[in-house]
C-alpha cells in the first residue's frame, strides 16, 4: 500500500512473532525428525540427527568456556559444520561472527580483533589455518575448533581427501588452543538452563558501509527470524510441504544466512549444500537433487547463461521460486536466464543492516523492468531527502531509500556515532538513491556508497587502495567500481607513481594478489600522471566514475 502523495510504501501487514533462532531448528526437528535437513555432496543428515549434533556441540562449547554474549567466529565454507556450530553457539546465547575463509590474514585480524572473538571454528585446511592461527595468538582467542573435512565427505570423496590432499591438511598441535570437532562433541555434561531472549544479539555481520572500514552490524535473534518469516509470507510456503533449497551461496554472507539457512530451517526444507560455486558441480547437483527453491546472485545466472549449451539446461520444472539478490540484476541477464531455463527469475533488494531483505518482486505477480520490487511484509520503505533526511520526498521523486521493519539491525557493534548517523527518525538509511512509483515498486538509481557490489559480495575500495599503498612505487591510489557482465561490478584501480619509479599494471596486479582477496583484485589498473582532487586537496573519485561512464556510453554507441 502507498501513502498518497508521499514516497512511503508499506508491505503486507503481518506481525512475525519474535523468536530465538534455535527455536526454528527445535520446531522442525520435533515435527520432522526423519526428514533430510542437509545434503552435502551426496551425504545426508536428518533433522533429528542435526538437532542431536547441535545439542552435543553446545555442550562441548560450554565445557570449553563459551558463555552467553561471548563472540564465536565461524571461518567456514558451506559444510554441515557451519549449520551445527551456528545453532550450537546461538543455543548458548553466544554471538556468531561470520568470517569469509578467503579473507587475507590482515582482513581476518581486523574482524577478530574488533569483535573480540573468544573462539574460532575453521576447517582443517592448511591455507586457512595458517592465516587464522597467528591472528588468534595475537588477539586473545582461546580456542580453535578444527573441523575435519574428511569426516563429513561421502566415503569415496573422504578416501580421495585422505590420499591425495594430504598437503592441504592443517597440521596442528594437541594443545590448549586447538580442539578437534569430533572430540568437542564426544562427551560433555548436560547444559544448565540458559536464558536467551529473541531481543538478544545473535550475529555480528561485518559490512564496510560508507567508510570502507568494516563495521559489525548487530543482528538480533528477532531480526533474523523476522526476515525468515517475511520470506515465508512472501513466497507463501508452508512447513508441511517438503522443499529443497540449493545451498550454493556461502552462509557466511547474510543473504545466504537468511535464505539458505534460517528460512530453510523455518520451513523444514532440505538444504543441498555445496562448499563453493563451481558451475559443473552445481549443475550435476541440480540434476541429482532437483531444487524447488534457488537463491542466487547475478554471477551465478551469468555463469549458467555462458556455460550451458542450448537445450542442455537442467530441468527446473520443480522450481517454485528463483530469487536473485546481492547485486543489481541486469534486464538482459534475467531475460536470457528465463529463455535458457524456462524459470521465472525475481529480484530482491536489501543490505546487511536489514538482515538483509527489504524488498522483492512478487513471485506470481507483476515484475516491473529495472525495479527491485515492493516492500517485504511488515516493512516500510521511505524516500527521504539526502540533504535533509527528516523530509519525505514527493511520490516519484528521487531520494535516499530508508527502511523500517522488524528485520532492521540493533546498531553497529561498539560504534554509537556510526549507528546514530545511519538512522533518521528511526528509519534505516541505506545510502542508496531511488524512487517509488504509484504501485509501491522501488527503483534504484544510484549508490551513495562507494562499495563495489562484486558477484554478490561487498568489495571495499579502501581495502584495495590500502593494499596498493604497500607497493613502494605507488604514491596515490583510487579504486572504483566499473560494470562487469559476469559479476555486476568489478574493481578498477587508478594509481599515480612516485617520481623516478616504474611498475606495470601487470606487476602491480601480481603484487596485489598477495595482499587482497581474489575478488578484490582489480579487473583493470590504470597508471596516470595525476589523480583528481577536491579543492581542499582530497583525492576525488567522482571524476573517474564519470569518465568511465562516458567511455562505456561511447563504446556502446560505436
Amino acid at each position: 500500500m502507498l501513502t498518497e502523495a508521499a514516497s512511503i510504501a508499506q508491505g503486507r501487514a503481518i506481525n512475525p512473532a519474535p523468536k530465538r533462532i534455535p527455536d526454528l531448528l527445535d520446531h522442525a526437528a520435533s515435527l520432522f525428525p526423519e526428514r533430510v535437513a542437509v545434503d552435502f555432496l551426496g551425504r545426508t543428515w536428518r533433522y533429528g540427527e542435526i538437532a542431536t549434533m547441535v545439542e552435543r556441540a553446545a555442550r562441548g562449547l560450554y565445557a570449553r568456556g563459551l558463555r552467553k554474549g561471548d563472540r564465536f567466529a565461524l571461518c567456514l565454507p558451506n559444510t554441515p559444520y557451519y549449520v551445527i556450530l551456528y545453532f550450537a553457539a546461538l543455543k548458548l546465547g553466544a554471538v556468531v561472527v561470520n568470517l569469509n575463509p578467503l579473507y587475507t590474514e590482515r582482513e581476518l585480524e581486523h574482524l577478530i580483533k574488533d569483535s573480540g572473538a573468544r573462539m574460532v571454528a575453521l576447517p582443517d585446511i592448511a591455507a586457512i589455518h595458517n592465516k587464522v592461527k597467528p591472528v588468534a595468538l595475537a588477539h586473545g582467542v582461546d580456542t580453535l575448533v578444527m573441523c575435519p573435512m574428511g569426516k563429513i565427505l561421502p566415503a569415496f570423496k573422504a578416501l580421495g581427501w585422505a590420499m591425495f590432499k594430504r598437503r592441504d591438511h592443517a597440521r596442528f598441535a594437541k594443545d590448549g588452543l586447538h580442539i578437534d570437532f569430533c572430540k568437542l562433541v564426544a562427551k560433555a555434561p548436560a547444559l544448565p538452563e540458559i536464558a536467551v531472549s529473541p531481543d538478544d544479539l545473535a550475529v555480528l555481520q561485518y559490512t564496510g558501509g560508507t567508510t570502507g572500514v568494516p563495521k559489525g552490524a548487530m543482528l538480533s535473534h528477532a531480526n533474523l527470524t523476522a526476515n525468515a518469516a517475511q520470506m515465508l509470507d512472501h513466497l507463501g510456503h508452508d512447513i508441511g510441504t517438503p522443499e529443497r533449497i540449493l545451498g550454493v551461496l556461502p552462509m557466511f554472507h547474510v543473504f545466504a544466512l537468511t535464505t539458505v539457512l534460517n528460512f530453510a530451517i523455518e520451513i523444514a526444507a532440505e538444504i543441498v549444500l555445496l562448499p563453493r560455486f563451481e558451475l559443473s558441480q552445481m549443475l550435476d547437483t541440480m540434476r541429482r537433487k532437483p531444487p524447488t527453491i534457488i537463491f542466487g546472485v547475478p554471477t551465478i545466472w551469468v555463469a549458467m547463461i555462458n556455460g550451458i549449451p542450448k537445450g542442455q539446461a537442467p530441468d527446473l520444472s520443480h522450481l517454485t521460486a528463483c530469487v536473485s539478490g546481492g547485486a543489481p540484476l541486469p534486464l538482459e541477464v534475467r531475460e536470457e536466464f528465463e529463455a535458457l531455463t524456462g524459470a521465472v527469475l525475481t529480484e530482491g533488494y536489501g543490505l546487511t543492516e536489514a538482515s538483509p531483505i527489504i524488498t522483492c518482486n512478487p513471485i506470481d505477480g507483476l515484475i516491473k523492468t529495472n525495479s527491485c520490487g515492493q516492500p517485504f511484509p511488515a516493512t516500510q520503505i521511505e524516500i527521504r531527502n539526502p540533504e535533509k533526511p527528516e523530509e519525505i520526498m514527493p511520490l516519484g521523486e528521487k531520494g535516499e531509500v530508508c527502511a523500517r521493519g522488524p528485520q532492521v539491525m540493533m546498531g553497529y557493534w561498539q560504534r554509537p556515532e556510526d549507528t546514530a548517523k545511519t538512522f533518521t527518525q528511526g528509519a534505516l538509511r541505506t545510502g542508496d538513491i531511488g524512487y517509488l512509483d504509484g504501485d509501491g515498486y522501488l527503483f534504484l538509481v544510484d549508490r551513495i556508497k562507494d562499495v563495489i557490489l562484486c558477484g554478490g559480495f561487498n568489495v571495499y575500495p579502501r581495502i584495495i587502495e590500502d593494499a596498493a599503498y604497500l607497493h613502494p612505487a605507488v604514491e596515490e591510489a583510487i579504486a572504483i567500481g566499473i560494470p562487469d557482465q559476469y559479476r555486476g561490478q568489478a574493481p578498477k584501480l587508478f594509481v599515480k607513481l612516485h617520481a623516478s619509479t616504474q611498475v606495470t599494471p601487470e606487476e602491480l596486479k601480481s603484487f596485489l594478489l598477495d595482499h587482497v582477496s581474489k575478488i578484490e583484485v582489480p579487473k583493470e589498473i590504470e597508471i596516470r600522471a595525476s589523480l583528481p582532487k577536491t579543492l581542499v586537496g582530497k583525492l576525488s573519485k567522482k571524476e573517474l566514475v564519470e569518465e568511465e561512464r562516458l567511455k562505456r556510453e561511447g563504446a556502446s554507441k560505436s
